[in-house]
């Protein structure tokens, strides 16, 4: 029998609970590097990258061959029980990868959320505190306590009732919708008088560049400021590059142009190139705040994704892929503010590194009616986008750095096509 979307979509709808959603109506049979075919052979440019996921692409033939030949090994011990030491060779290699100049030791778990929550159970085993403060329209996951940090609620928390309480929601600066820097450092200090003695306070959670929020990118002096802040108070500070990291912004943590060090670094995504491995990094008094059996999971550190990390770092080295990401950055930076210039609806291109994205507005406000209507013509055309941004008016683009600059050069001239019809009809 012939698959096809709709087939397999009516047999979703009937299998798959309604809250797994579904950007793109269509069904995936095979995948390499930047490109995707569909069940009916379909070819499309892959824009997203299983958001931020394939940095370096699908199928990286180094990362293929190491997780197939993990397999041929063993396939799952769980570290807990009988350890391995391409674990350990991920944590040296992220002791050695994650900025900061002071010893470190790393967890490793299987998913974004996940990290984020261990992050929050170590500052609060080290601070002996219970408080977290987070920012608006961040994102750090879809489990409870993360769901509780995660500034949007409509689609993440919409109907679940309040999450955990100890939570505080401090403003992102955002100079492009009316938040600079010092207001942001008061919405802090607004806590500290109204809510939450800073002695109350465990962690300062941020992502250094907002994914879901809009890839609006914290700088350097507000880095510096949050930092001060933290080392007067006791504060552990969590840099969140569950999006940002392994070389998504031209750094393989974007804290590397900070200017500051986090006690804590969370990643996941594209540490291991479509294979489920998260973890978190930090200091190592802080780290070992928490005493044997109090972090991992049985899952966490899987050989197979642990083979595939220590291949993509590899990978890295190897084809120079974050001098790339500036390249395709560049690339696209270039291109989009061609297309700003010709469509007024683009009021921004922003982004570092190849962590790109445009914002649409229309007559000074947030215009999210363009959004699902671009991400429909770009894939009628063969191109697969995603949107973001707490207004859902953000479209980014998170493009293999491996794609070769003839693909990219060809989805932007899709985007540019499909701006001309959405914007002009």
């Amino acid at each position: 029998m012939t698959k096809t979307n709709d087939g397999l979509m009516a047999r979703r709808q009937a299998a798959v609970a309604q809250g797994v959603g579904q950007i793109h109506p269509i069904f995936t049979e095979r995948a390499e590097n930047a490109t995707v075919w569909d069940v009916e052979g379909r070819e499309y440019i892959d824009f997203a990258g299983g958001i931020a996921v394939l940095n370096t692409g699908h199928l990286h033939p180094k990362v293929k061959a190491a997780v197939a030949a993990q397999l041929d090994a063993f396939s799952h011990t769980c570290f807990m029980v009988l350890g391995y030491e391409s674990y350990i060779a991920v944590c040296e290699k992220l002791n050695h990868l994650v900025p900061g100049d002071f010893a470190k030791k790393t967890a490793l778990f299987t998913s974004g959320s996940e990290a984020v929550e261990n992050a929050v159970k170590v500052a609060r085993a080290y601070t002996k505190r219970a408080g977290v403060i987070a920012f608006t329209s961040g994102y750090h996951g879809r489990t409870m306590a993360a769901l509780a940090l995660t500034g949007k609620v409509a689609p993440y928390s919409k109907g679940m009732g309040l999450m955990s309480a100890n939570v505080f929601r401090a403003e992102f600066p955002c100079e492009m919708h009316g938040v600079s820097e010092d207001d942001a450092i008061e919405s802090i200090e607004r806590i500290f008088k109204n809510d939450a003695e800073p002695s109350d306070i465990a962690a300062i959670i941020l992502e250094p560049v907002q994914g879901e929020g809009g890839f609006y990118a914290a700088t350097p002096s507000f880095m510096k400021r949050l930092r001060e802040l933290c080392d007067n108070h006791g504060i552990v500070l969590i840099a969140d590059e569950v999006q940002t990291g392994a070389g998504r912004t031209g750094t393989f943590f974007a804290m590397e142009q900070m200017g500051v060090a986090a006690d804590i670094t969370t990643f996941a995504k594209s540490i291991a190139g479509g294979f489920p491995l998260s973890g978190i990094t930090g200091k190592a008094e802080v780290m070992d705040a928490i005493t044997a059996g109090g972090l991992g999971g049985t899952y966490g550190g899987s050989p197979l994704a642990c083979a595939a990390a220590l291949a993509v770092i590899e990978v890295f080295e190897q084809e120079q892929l974050l001098t790339r990401a500036n390249d395709v950055g560049q690339k696209l930076k270039s291109a989009l503010t061609g297309m700003q210039a010709k469509y007024p609806h683009i009021a921004d291109v922003r982004g570092l590194g190849a962590m790109i994205a445009i914002e649409l507005m229309e007559d000074g406000k947030p215009a999210p009616q363009y959004s699902a209507k671009i991400l429909a013509e770009a894939r009628s055309r063969g191109l697969i986008l995603l949107s973001c941004g707490t207004y859902g008016n953000v479209i980014r683009v998170l493009v293999p750095l491996t794609a070769p600059d003839a693909q990219i050069e060809a989805g932007l001239a899709i985007m540019d096509s499909t701006f001309q019809t959405v914007f002009t009809s």
